[in-house]
């Protein structure tokens, strides 16, 4: 998908392990989420879905930023709540498919990352940055507060902490974005990707599988009370021992020896 252009919105690369690189590609506009962006990540995220080969996706941005949030030339061009109501649910459901894919996400973060920029390292399941990024929910700065970006935010910070950033619109840092949750690791810009791949490299080397209950309980459990959180979680298990590569796992510890998994 393009806007009339030769370049995609959304640049797709696939290593061998069944690693998925998606990078947001319109480093002029800081990789907006304009409409022809939103469009290109759904398109992306479903084919992704749908590849039961894939083990992990990186989320990366091309050029000087990572994602600068919704195109508010976009927006103000359109000045119709309907308008603004679709757009906003779209990104949302785009956000929400993220959380649902089988494997882990992470966001390979440089630059900056506002609004709903942010809104997408939050939603990721993984964060690596660079340390010269910074974050912010900055809509507050010209008078809309970042209602979507806040429900992801909070489910990653405390709470004084998240609405801190989302009523002063500040930068924080890297280290500071680590330091309240929003980022697991920070590398100095020239092992941004060695840092990343350190936590890919993990990731595969696990049965798929495993991840994937896992990801799906693990945002469940988030969501309800801890009697049913626990129910659910215990009859996950149940199920994940049932699966050979969880009865190879034990049976090669057992044995005192690496597990032959089929990945």
């Amino acid at each position: 998908m393009t806007d009339g252009t030769d370049a995609p919105f959304v640049l797709q690369s696939r290593d061998t392990r069944g690693v998925v690189t998606l990078t947001l590609n319109r480093p002029a506009a800081f990789n907006a989420l304009s409409e022809g962006m939103l469009g290109a990540l759904e398109q992306a995220l479903g084919e992704v879905t749908a590849d039961g080969g894939v083990r992990a996706v990186v989320i990366a941005g091309a050029g000087k930023a990572f994602c600068a949030g919704h195109d508010l030339k976009e927006m103000r061009a359109t000045p119709s709540l309907d308008y603004y109501e679709q757009l906003f649910e779209r990104c949302g459901a785009m956000m929400l498919s993220i959380q649902k894919l089988p494997v882990p996400v992470i966001a390979r973060v440089h630059g900056i990352a506002t609004a709903a920029g942010c809104q997408l390292v939050a939603v990721c399941d993984l964060a690596v940055a660079s340390s010269d990024a910074r974050f912010a929910v900055s809509g507050v700065n010209v008078g809309l507060f970042c209602a979507t970006p806040s429900v992801t935010l909070s489910r990653n910070l405390g709470r004084k902490q998240a609405f801190e950033m989302l009523v002063t619109g500040e930068f924080i840092s890297a280290q500071e974005a680590r330091e309240k949750g929003l980022v697991n690791r920070v590398a100095p810009a020239g092992e941004l990707d060695a840092t990343v791949e350190s936590l890919v490299a993990s990731i595969v080397a696990k049965p798929r599988t495993a991840l994937a209950l896992g990801k799906a309980l693990f945002y469940r459990q988030l969501e309800t009370g801890i009697e049913a959180a626990l129910a659910d979680a215990s009859q996950t298990m149940a199920c994940n021992m049932m699966d050979e590569s969880a009865l190879e796992g034990v049976q090669a510890f057992i044995e005192k020896r690496p597990p032959a998994w089929k990945r």
